[in-house]
């Protein structure tokens, strides 16, 4: 009995101590288990939670109507721009930029820079340190970056974290910063206004994770209106119905996507219209041989450049000689235009009284100027240049109208709507702190 009990001991120990070791094995086993379900758990937690936070993100859709003066409103009437006015902030007027153009107040309104800063000073410049004349039409150069300095509020939004899509404003399409937005299209004057609201409605039924937060989209029908047929045009009518339109498709759709109460939607123009007459017409070969000088913009801000030798005899050929054309000397431009002294700046400026027209005999002997409809650009001062800003949605108060103010102050603003940090700017958050909630 002793050995088996012996022998059965014998056995016993070794088979004890491999039990033992697997029950380590096994606890062992279990506890990474439950350290990685931990862990996984954790991770879930934490993803579901930057969801979340994620899907609590306000949107912000700028809308730019180009050309739209600041009465167009009352005139008007548009029904979906009126409802969105009269339940959020609407300014009484939106200032522009000098000059009162197309591309230096887009590209201020997404910088909060005045464009002696971030180098847009008109639609049509040339730089002593660059190649070719950058211009609306030229998308060569447009694309060498070195002529977009400054910030736009898409790669700040890009660089903190969060998502923009951009649709038709200047600069978007080009690397700014080093950056562009995640999504984005190339201008195309001719897709209806439909297609481009289309365009942004699919990028908002983006997954959660891709889904951007900043947006932008751009109509130009009013602009053309304007100068075709000037802002007092019965055209004018229509071409309002048609955009009121396609911003209430807009609405629609981002209500049919379940984030009404994320949507921020803040309209802006980037200049008004002033009309034009053949009365008003200032012609330069009056005054001095056209064939002597490199006219790089004409109406109604000039800026020539000799041909050979000084500006100082072309200054001295326009200067006093027509009561409706301002001329200056590049660095002796007035002050409250920010942009005395500027390089991209012709050596010689002239600038019109509001209405008046600048043109050359060749030009005149052209039917394509007619010297009737309209035309922006001049001092920003000229109420006829203003334009329009309306701010509707979440994060704004309902039923306030503001005094006229900057356009350089919306950058700020907006980047406290998206909750992000803005880069150096000119804008005052002062301004339009009183138009949040």
């Amino acid at each position: 009995m002793v050995q088996l009990h012996k022998r059965w001991f014998w056995y016993a120990g070794p088979v004890t101590r491999r039990l033992r070791a697997a029950r380590r094995a096994l606890a062992l086993a279990a506890a990474t288990l439950a350290v990685g379900l931990c862990a996984s758990s954790i991770g879930l937690i934490r993803a579901a939670a930057q969801d979340r936070a994620h899907a609590a993100r306000p949107i912000v859709i700028l809308i730019s109507i180009d050309g739209w003066r600041w009465d167009y409103l009352a005139r008007l009437s548009p029904p979906t721009i009126s409802r969105l006015a009269a339940s959020g902030v609407r300014a009484e007027r939106l200032v522009p930029v000098f000059p009162s153009k197309t591309f230096p107040n887009h590209y201020s309104i997404v910088t909060g820079l005045y464009p002696a800063r971030h180098g847009i000073v008109s639609n049509t410049m040339v730089d002593p340190a660059l190649p070719g004349r950058f211009s609306l039409s030229n998308r060569e150069v447009q694309q060498d970056t070195r002529w977009w300095g400054g910030e736009p509020l898409w790669v700040t939004v890009e660089r903190q974290g969060q998502i923009a899509a951009t649709m038709f404003w200047p600069g978007s399409d080009e690397e700014i910063a080093g950056d562009r937005p995640t999504f984005y299209a190339r201008f195309d004057g001719k897709l209806p206004n439909a297609a481009r609201v289309d365009r942004l409605l699919e990028w908002l039924r983006q997954p959660e994770a891709t889904r951007p937060t900043f947006l932008t989209v751009y109509f130009s029908a009013i602009d053309s209106v304007g100068h075709d047929d000037g802002p007092e045009a019965v055209e004018l009518a229509q071409g309002a119905k048609d955009v009121d339109a396609a911003i209430g498709r807009l609405v629609a759709g981002v209500e049919a996507l379940g984030l009404s109460a994320r949507a921020n939607y803040v309209i802006v123009s980037d200049h008004g219209m002033a009309a034009l007459s053949r009365d008003r017409t200032i012609v330069l070969d009056d005054y001095l041989d056209v064939s002597t000088i490199d006219i790089v913009d004409i109406s109604p801000i000039l800026g020539v450049n000799p041909r050979r030798g000084s500006a100082e005899p072309v200054y001295q050929a326009l200067r006093d000689k027509h009561p409706a054309l301002h001329v200056y000397r590049r660095d002796e431009l007035p002050l409250e235009y920010r942009l005395r002294a500027h390089p991209r700046l012709a050596s010689v400026i002239g600038v019109a009284d509001d209405g008046w027209h600048i043109t050359t005999r060749a030009e005149l002997a052209r039917d394509n100027d007619r010297v009737v409809g309209g035309d922006h650009g001049y001092d920003p001062r000229n109420l006829s240049m203003h334009g329009l800003f309306i701010a509707a949605g979440p994060r704004f108060r309902q039923g306030v109208v503001v005094p006229p103010f900057e356009n350089i102050h919306i950058y700020e603003l907006l980047c406290r709507v998206l909750d992000v940090r803005p880069a150096p700017n000119d804008g005052d958050p002062g301004v339009t702190a009183g138009f949040l909630r």
